[in-house]
């Protein structure tokens, strides 16, 4: 009996204990860990979407859409909420032309979110939508459409899936592009549906910032045709033509054309060459030899030089584009003709240090500030590095390598006077409400002084009415420039290959009207057939991309084009530097800094540069036909 009433009070006692136990986890539930449990509660009622910000636009300088983004759809499935994924992904996989085992995988994941299919059509997603399955939804999701098709891909650049940019301004600005996300929480009931009056929050979205270039739509449209026909009509391998305005430095076209060798078809090009294509330039460089020598006062425009056919240096022989017997020329003639043996002179006596801080002083060899993605710097040899043909060769643009942009601003300080002014691509950015936010100017220093951008100036004017530049004409313009034709060096070293065969870039850059330069233009054709030339491949597209622009901009002929009548730039050059100056100018921007302190203008022309030795003579010029 004692032990019965024992056993009663221990099986008592074990379920006051077990009550007491079950009581005290109600209170922590109900009492201390209630906010804790509510939260979980809530949270397994509440479903978060998501809201993905609208990317921002990139319009031309005028407003016009280069990219947007558009309204599309996107269908996923919460696999928590499906009820029979066989029968579903059967019904579901028609519709997006997905595999439906493929889908019914996706049906039967693990997580709460997975996508079936991005960006489909409204159609398709009307589609879904009217099969009603148990789980699959779609959620709004933009993507990126370009409505001038492919023109300047390479620059606009590209998305992911995601939107996110990776290549290109796309890339470039993501940041700017991409936006603020915002979320939607709704209450929902354990099948799944929204809960009418359940409690919902919604953080809106930001949109992204629109991005405004300098662009110019219709300029980048005949850009690309013009280039696009030289190439086809040339068979070359591709083209880079860029136009900008040298006083601000605005960039108004950029086209990249390229042939496609399986379809024979020139297109768009992926790669934006104008900025990460480096090559030897050739004789548009004797520009900037020509310039240093001035500057130092080694030469003038008339300088007289006894030139033979060919001059040994080492154990290298250079010589002329076309055979000749020795000749006189001056300066100004050497430069007209593209004379390889006058610029190797020049060059020498101007001197590797020298040479080398001009280069360097006109933009050469080292990235723009333009810090576009994958943007080459050029290579321009230390003096220390020279070898005993180094000198002579880049005297002439061989053994140096430049982007074409780089080449463009270089020819662009001449038009300014002297003044680099650093390329300008991004005008503004607009935020999410409307508010623009112009970008910074770049940098910009003196290169060279104003007589000697002055004079080199109306010798690229003689380059065109009487050298090799005479395709480049506009009519009704001067026009101002020079041609380039440089043999393409191979791989393994030296410039044929194995066949013996020698390939050639080909280009013509200037500006216009020489008097007041308003437009700049680069046009490089790569590997050109039959008459390679810059001065006939790429200067008829100079002259054509040109006249287009000027008559776009509005911009009309300066007033000694129409005083002079078209005369020779020769009846001209005696004109003194300080006589010219009134009507050589280029934009406010130019004019500020050419008005400005010496302080402001503190010249980036190294000191080195020697004094004057050559004696000069104001001989008459000869002409000769040289290409």
């Amino acid at each position: 009996m004692g032990n019965q009433r024992r056993r009663s009070l221990i099986v008592l006692g074990f379920i006051v204990v077990l009550f007491a136990i079950v009581l005290a986890q109600v209170v922590n539930l109900q009492v201390f860990d209630r906010g804790r449990y509510v939260v979980y509660g809530a949270g397994q009622r509440t479903n978060t979407q998501i809201l993905a910000a609208d990317r921002g636009a990139i319009l031309d300088r005028n407003g016009a859409e280069l990219v947007i983004s558009r309204p599309g759809r996107s269908i996923f499935v919460d696999p928590k909420l499906v009820t029979d994924a066989s029968s579903e992904s059967a019904k579901l996989a028609p519709v997006l032309g997905l595999d439906p085992l493929w889908v019914e995988s996706r049906m039967n994941g693990k997580g709460r979110f997975a996508y079936l299919a991005r960006r489909v059509t409204s159609d398709v997603a009307d589609q879904v939508a009217a099969l009603g399955l148990a789980g699959v939804s779609s959620l709004e999701e933009s993507e990126r459409f370009a409505p001038a098709g492919d023109s300047a891909r390479s620059l606009l650049g590209s998305v992911d899936v995601d939107n996110v940019g990776i290549s290109g301004l796309e890339s470039q600005y993501g940041a700017a592009l991409t936006g603020t996300p915002g979320s939607l929480s709704l209450e929902r009931s354990p099948s799944g549906r929204t809960i009418a009056v359940g409690d919902h929050s919604l953080t809106p979205a930001q949109k992204g910032d629109d991005l405004k270039l300098t662009i110019d739509q219709s300029i980048q449209y005949e850009a690309e045709r013009l280039l696009g026909d030289q190439v086809k009509a040339t068979g070359a391998k591709g083209g880079v033509a860029i136009v900008s305005k040298p006083g601000t430095g605005e960039i108004l076209a950029m086209a990249n054309m390229v042939l496609d060798p399986e379809t024979g078809l020139v297109r768009v090009s992926s790669n934006n060459s104008a900025l990460t294509t480096q090559y030897e330039p050739g004789s548009v460089m004797k520009t900037v030899t020509i310039s240093g020598a001035i500057e130092a006062g080694q030469v003038t425009p008339s300088t007289q030089f006894n030139l033979p056919p060919t001059l040994k240096i080492y154990d290298a022989e250079f010589g002329e584009a076309e055979g000749r017997g020795t000749v006189t020329w001056d300066t100004t003639q050497i430069l007209t003709h593209s004379s390889n043996i006058g610029a190797i002179k020049i060059g020498q006596g101007l001197g590797k240090d020298a040479l080398y801080a001009t280069q360097k002083a006109f933009g050469l060899g080292v990235k723009t500030t333009l810090d576009f993605p994958n943007e080459a710097s050029g290579s321009v040899l230390a003096p220390s590095k020279y070898s005993g043909t180094s000198l002579p060769s880049i005297a002439i643009g061989q053994g140096i390598s430049v982007t074409p942009m780089q080449l463009l601003f270089a020819y662009n300080t001449i038009a300014n006077q002297g003044v680099y002014v650093a390329p300008k691509l991004v005008d503004s950015t607009i935020d999410a409400q409307g508010v623009e936010h112009l970008t910074a100017a770049g940098d910009s220093h003196r290169a060279v002084s104003t007589a000697t951008a002055d004079k080199v100036n109306l010798m690229l004017r003689n380059v065109v009415n009487e050298g090799t530049g005479q395709h480049a004409a506009i009519n009704g313009y001067s026009v101002a420039g020079k041609t380039g034709t440089a043999r393409k060096p191979q791989p393994g070293g030296g410039y044929a290959d194995k066949f013996g065969i020698t390939r050639y870039q080909s280009t013509f850059v200037g500006f216009v009207p020489a008097q007041q330069p308003a437009l700049s233009v680069y046009v490089m054709l790569d590997e050109p057939g039959g008459d390679y030339t810059g001065g006939a491949t790429a200067a008829p597209v100079f002259s054509k991309l040109g006249s287009f622009a000027l008559n776009r901009l509005g911009i009309a002929p300066a007033a000694t084009d129409l005083a002079l009548g078209g005369a020779p730039v020769s009846s001209v050059l005696g004109l003194p530097s300080s006589s010219m100056q009134a009507t050589i100018t280029d934009g406010d921007r130019v004019r500020a800094l050419t008005a400005g302190s010496p302080a402001a203008l503190a010249s980036s022309v190294p000191t080195t540069i020697p004094p004057a030795t050559t004696t000069t003579t104001s001989a008459a010029r000869k002409t000769a036909s040289v290409r």
